[in-house]
């Protein structure tokens, strides 16, 4: 079977990585627009925050002859009938089926003045791939005042990760408040709060409406209200569009994103299927990687395995039960802040959600003070829903119990009292004290006991153990408990000639060697 794959991102590189691993036979040609090989968009604002090395940002992907990686190379035409894709080189490659995995494009406000006839004008961008990144990069020496538009978790993570390097920094969101699809009112005052105190300017309610330049170069931002600011650095954070234009072309039905069938299959094309953010399956799109990924395993079980019909349908955890609703069980819908200073995760029902019928009971607690703000949602018995702002191991722990479905305390107030208090918690506090089936790495579900394995078969390194098991290659948050982990293992020995060898990196960036 000869499969083409277009795109080779986050999503693209696990599926092919997964299919090459299960079908012995399968070739695969893959067309990728950029110029990379895989790498870890999640983490883009991190390398913009100085957190991570722009290098560390690189994913494993397949190691095969069966496959033949084509970068920079964009598809340019799909004619379905002859079963070919044309690339901009024009080769034409012929396949048995087609896998669109190209992702999104950053949404570019209308704003007058932002571009040129060579792009935007220098000074203003967005942030969407590695190439923005560097870009990005290349201004900071020289500005001295930003301005970042939307207040997403994009934008709150890049307007932290500018502040911390010392720029001063106004964040533009257009809603009354921040994170508006995640946070209600509470949380985004105290989230808004915990900004302020980090040296983030927030202003809510207006937009920019126009971008002013010295001599061709940005020298302010006028905003919908009439006001000015200076600033070297505009960046837009104002959401994304699926990069469906290709497909578009090709015929397939396409709304916001390409249209698929619970198989991720087109509707119009047995032949032609669509995984990640440029797919719109049934159950709709979240924007998360984590819901790309399992969009991709599931399409290699369904190609590779005589999968039953149920098996088409996104994974809903058997201890759910028959009362909790569909739309409140997607356990990958867990959103995570990676913000310099600023620690935000929701998941499931969050925000201003609505009730409906179903029979939910809710506590939270506000600090204000401390910037802290703890909310859960309970449906007969189990955690449908949580926001959590300024407490991190709170996060963490409730995290993994929405992610396993595991179930919760009958008075809910205990979801918050006992994490907060440090009394009897459900997650162990220390690598050394995790049960090998405590979930390590949340993007992947990747539980201790997989990582112990890893290491005993013979990785020595995060690198490698990630490798190995795909913990950390999601957010990276597990990244340092990962290390953790391999410090309490006992790592074989290599030898007493090896000396300084032996030592590897455990955290990238950090000069951390584990011994």
């Amino acid at each position: 079977m000869n499969v083409v794959v277009i795109g080779n991102g986050m999503v693209g590189s696990r599926f092919v990585d997964e299919l090459v691993s299960q079908d012995p036979e399968v070739q695969v040609t893959v067309l990728g627009k950029e110029r990379h090989l895989p790498y870890n968009r999640v983490l883009l604002s991190s390398v913009v925050a100085g957190k991570t090395d722009a290098e560390s940002l690189a994913m494993a992907c397949a190691d095969s002859e069966r496959v033949r990686v084509l970068t920079g190379v964009p598809a340019i035409d799909i004619d379905r009938a002859a079963r070919t894709v044309t690339d901009a080189t024009g080769e034409v490659h012929t396949y048995d089926r087609l896998v669109f995995a190209t992702g999104s494009q950053a949404r570019i406000p209308n704003i007058h003045g932002i571009a040129t006839d060579r792009g935007l004008m220098p000074g203003v961008s967005v942030l969407k791939d590695l190439d923005d990144a560097q870009g990005i990069l290349a201004v900071l020496p020289k500005a001295r005042r930003a301005v970042v538009l939307g207040a997403g978790v994009l934008g709150l993570e890049v307007a932290t990760g500018l502040a911390s390097r010392g720029l001063t920094v106004t964040l533009v969101h257009h809603s009354d408040r921040l994170m508006e699809r995640q946070l209600g009112d509470a949380a985004a005052t105290i989230a808004t709060g915990s900004l302020q105190r980090l040296g983030v300017k927030v202003v809510t309610q207006t937009s920019v409406a126009q971008a002013l330049d010295r001599r061709g170069v940005l020298a302010s931002v006028r905003l919908t209200d009439g006001s000015e600011l200076l600033t070297d650095l505009l960046v837009m954070c104002a959401g994304t569009i699926p990069e469906a234009a290709l497909a578009r072309r090709a015929g397939l039905p396409c709304e916001r994103g390409i249209l698929t069938g619970a198989d991720l299959a087109s509707p119009s094309d047995p032949a032609v299927f669509a995984i990640g953010d440029c797919a719109q399956p049934p159950e709709g799109g979240s924007g998360l990687v984590a819901q790309g990924w399992e969009q991709a395993s599931r399409l290699v079980a369904l190609w590779t395995a005589d999968a039953p019909a149920e098996q088409a349908e996104p994974a809903t955890p058997a201890s759910a039960g028959p009362h909790v609703d569909e739309d409140v069980l997607d356990v990958t819908n867990v959103v995570r802040v990676k913000a310099m200073g600023l620690d935000v995760v929701t998941m499931g029902l969050s925000g201003k959600f609505d009730h409906g019928e179903r029979d939910l009971r809710a506590v939270r607690m506000a600090d204000p003070a401390i910037g802290r703000f703890v909310e859960v949602v309970v449906s007969h018995g189990l955690l449908v829903g949580a926001t959590v702002v300024g407490d991190k191991q709170c996060a963490s722990e409730l995290s993994a119990m929405y992610t396993r479905m595991l179930p919760v305390p009958s008075d809910p107030a205990h979801l918050i009292v006992r994490p907060l208090a440090g009394a009897a918690r459900p997650a162990a506090a220390s690598a050394a004290d995790m049960a090998d089936e405590d979930t390590v790495c949340q993007c992947n579900s990747v539980p201790k006991g997989r990582i112990v394995a890893a290491v005993k078969d013979g990785c020595t390194s995060v690198e490698e153990v990630s490798r190995a098991t795909r913990a950390s290659t999601g957010c990276g948050d597990c990244r340092s408990l990962v290390g953790d982990i391999i410090r309490t293992c006992d790592v074989p020995d290599q030898g007493a000639d090896a000396g300084e060898d032996t030592k590897f990196p455990a955290l990238a960036g950090t000069g951390e060697v584990v011994r």
